[in-house]
């Protein structure tokens, strides 16, 4: 099958959905079919486009052996909605050049959200007589308005009716969670049309490793700090406050460090916070390439993975606990539902509940002095390795769809 990734986040760009979807394209390589990409020039999340992608409008690249046709887009990093608007749109148009250069596929597979992009894959589909797959790693509009992000009623209205279309036109929708494949069926899409693409790791990539001495070093850290490492978005679903809260409970503990690899709105926030209350135990690294993550890791007593108490979280499953569990580093998962359970499941982990830092901080301590906790990242280990390796979740997904 020749099958076109439409998608406004791609390697080299850092962030879970790059990761995630640069390993699809090359997972169905491997499976013998041909993939090309049509995505925007990197420029997420710092909203800078480096400097070997400026002062084009389109461009013929390559990452990985995989084709990609990048397009000019308006780069943002933080500010008003309205300029994130301008971000999705300038790339809901300018993606009709890539996909006119990619010509015609089998398949158009395309990345929500954001959801606007729904357009573009519409009309390249009704021109090519394309299948569309309708991948949605997150419910939109309905988890911008449960968080405030969205409040223009006709904003919200037209994004519903969007949603709805895409839902009838789609061939396949491909759900990232079992919460949102439950959503859709409730709402009425056939059973048929729904098929399960959750999230993954690269066991060989994230695997148990030595600790980095050089880069402990670097950051200051000695043989036994008890580091709890944050990886990923910082933004304002994490809850990110409830973390440096339990920091500031246990900085009396000079040997317990919190590090926060990453980005995000709210990560000037964030640094704010630990600055004013001198929260010395807690450091901030830039995002860093997903080769690098490892060495990371190879630092962490634990990894800690929050998400806000929202209903609609329930329902999520973050991607940042898989590399966790992959690099055997136990996993404090504070929040309910989907996660929750398998974080449980593996057995490479522990559950607090979401925005408490009281519950966060004795979890902490806790599993610092648990024996078990060697064994913990262990089973997390063997569980990602039996249910979330790549080939494995391709593999299922693919016979899903009869490709």
């Amino acid at each position: 099958m020749r099958i076109l990734l439409l998608t406004q986040y791609f390697p080299p760009e850092a962030g879970a959905a790059q990761v995630r979807l640069k390993e699809v394209a090359a997972g169905l390589q491997r499976f013998g079919h041909t993939v090309t990409v049509v995505t925007g020039f990197p420029n997420h999340p710092t909203g800078v486009i480096p400097p070997e992608y400026r002062g084009h409008w389109r461009m013929r690249d390559e990452v990985d052996g995989i084709p990609v046709w990048r397009t000019w887009i308006y780069p943002v990093q933080r500010g008003r909605f309205w300029k994130r608007l301008l971000n999705y749109f300038s790339f809901v148009f300018s993606s009709f050049w890539g996909l006119s250069k990619a010509g015609k596929h089998d398949i158009l597979l395309f990345e929500s959200p954001p959801l606007f992009l729904g357009i573009t894959a519409l009309v390249y589909a009704w021109f090519a007589r394309t299948k569309i797959i309708m991948n949605i790693s997150d419910l939109w509009p309905e988890s911008a308005v449960a968080l405030g992000l969205v409040q223009s009623r006709w904003m919200i209205r037209a994004a519903e009716w969007l949603e709805r279309l895409l839902y009838r036109q789609a061939w396949k929708i491909s759900t990232q969670t079992e919460g949102i494949r439950d959503s859709l069926l409730r709402r009425g899409v056939p059973q048929e049309k729904v098929t399960f693409l959750p999230n993954g790791v690269n066991l060989e990539l994230f695997a148990p490793r030595p600790r980095d001495q050089g880069l402990a070093a670097e950051l200051g850290y000695e043989d036994d700090d008890f580091v709890l490492i944050y990886t990923g978005t910082m933004g304002y679903a994490q809850g990110l406050e409830s973390v440096l809260a339990a920091a500031a409970m246990l900085r009396h503990d000079p040997k317990i460090k919190f590090l926060f690899v990453g980005d995000g709105t709210e990560k000037p926030r964030l640094e704010e916070i630990a600055r004013q209350e001198g929260l010395a135990n807690v450091r901030f690294v830039e995002f860093q390439p997903v080769r690098e993550m490892p060495r990371y890791f190879s630092l962490a007593g634990a990894s800690i993975v929050p998400l806000k108490k929202r209903k609609l979280f329930e329902g999520a499953r973050p991607s940042k606990m898989f590399p966790a569990l992959g690099s055997a580093v136990p996993v404090i998962y504070a929040g309910e539902g989907e996660a929750a359970g398998l974080v449980l499941k593996s057995g490479g982990g522990v559950v607090v509940e979401p925005e408490n830092p009281e519950q966060l901080a004795q979890a902490v301590v806790a599993l610092r002095h648990d024996p078990q906790r060697r064994a913990m990242g262990e089973r997390g280990r063997r569980f990602v390795a039996e249910n979330y390796a790549w080939s494995q979740i391709l593999r299922r997904w693919l016979a899903e769809l009869g490709i």
